[in-house]
């Protein structure tokens, strides 16, 4: 019998060594589980992109960003703005890529040493929108200040952005070239965006320029037409700079990541991403990466 106890005591023994060897086993196999667990699921790389609210309301950025964030595991923060402000937020450092239609300022902005390069990455056009009832009669005319001066002479009601963006600044040149000054209050310059440009207008029966892209793509909800378009005065383009760190150094800008940005959204890859995003069967946007510059 005590030979029997022995034998059992040594079996209760072996067996208790060889389970705490397992769990010792697979506490490791658990721990090397976890940290490529770990390395895979590395958060995404931030990249901050001012960018014009045109190609916010148009829908273009919910189409195109997607395809950026999961090729490089990153996450595009979108500061929609005018090009006026978007302009500034590199400057400030607020920024690390900018996504704007001012090509006068944009060059200015590169003259600068703001950023290293502007590249060329799309185009469309703008157009004068208002009422069927047209009340200064300018439906169908081929040059766009003269038809910003009959809206002028006729104090019909035309709604300006009024923010520095780059549709509001084409606006003026428009004023300018007509040798206009407008005021009174049939002038309303309202401080917001494309989409809500739109809106005013269609809710004051008003004129009201506006990117090509954005009318598309909230059309349905208007009874604004377009009634001036084709003017070459009309031709907008969009362009892609990388804000230049050596600006900065009091902040962090991530040219790593707004450099594969800029390279991404110039390739075939993106390009044919632009030109696929359609409303209705229209392109909204054409691709430019590969035209002459402009």
């Amino acid at each position: 019998m005590k030979t029997n106890r022995v034998l059992i005591a040594l079996m209760c023994v072996a067996v208790f060594v060889a389970a705490a060897a397992g769990c010792r086993n697979v506490g490791r196999t658990v721990g090397r589980s976890m940290s490529r667990q770990d390395s895979m699921g590395d958060a995404p790389a931030k990249l901050k992109l001012a960018t014009t609210t045109s190609t916010e309301n148009s829908g273009l950025l919910d189409y195109l960003l997607p395809a950026f964030e999961k090729k490089y595991n990153a996450k595009v923060q979108v500061l929609s703005m005018g090009t006026g402000k978007a302009l500034q937020a590199a400057r400030d450092g607020n920024v690390d890529v900018i996504l704007v239609h001012d090509k006068a300022a944009e060059l200015v902005f590169v003259a600068e040493g703001w950023g290293a390069e502007r590249r060329q990455v799309m185009y469309n056009d703008f157009l004068i929108a208002g009422p069927e009832s047209d009340p200064a009669g300018i439906a169908g005319m081929q040059d766009a200040s003269d038809a910003m001066a009959l809206i002028a002479a006729a104090q019909a009601p035309f709604v300006s952005r009024g923010d520095d963006s780059g549709t509001h600044r084409q606006e003026l040149r428009l004023w300018q070239e007509a040798q206009i000054a407008p005021s009174g209050a049939w002038y309303m310059e309202i401080g917001q965006g494309m989409e809500d440009a739109l809106r005013m207008a269609n809710e004051k029966g008003a004129y009201v320029l506006t990117d090509r892209g954005t009318h598309l793509a909230i059309r349905k909800g208007l009874n604004l037409i377009p009634l001036v378009q084709g003017d070459p005065a009309l031709f907008n383009l969009y362009g892609v700079i990388a804000v230049n760190p050596e600006k900065h150094h009091d902040v962090t800008i991530n040219s790593e990541l707004a450099q594969k940005f800029v390279d991404w959204i110039m390739s075939p890859e993106a390009q044919k991403l632009i030109e696929s995003y359609t409303v209705d069967g229209e392109i909204l946007f054409h691709p430019m990466a590969d035209e002459p510059v402009k």
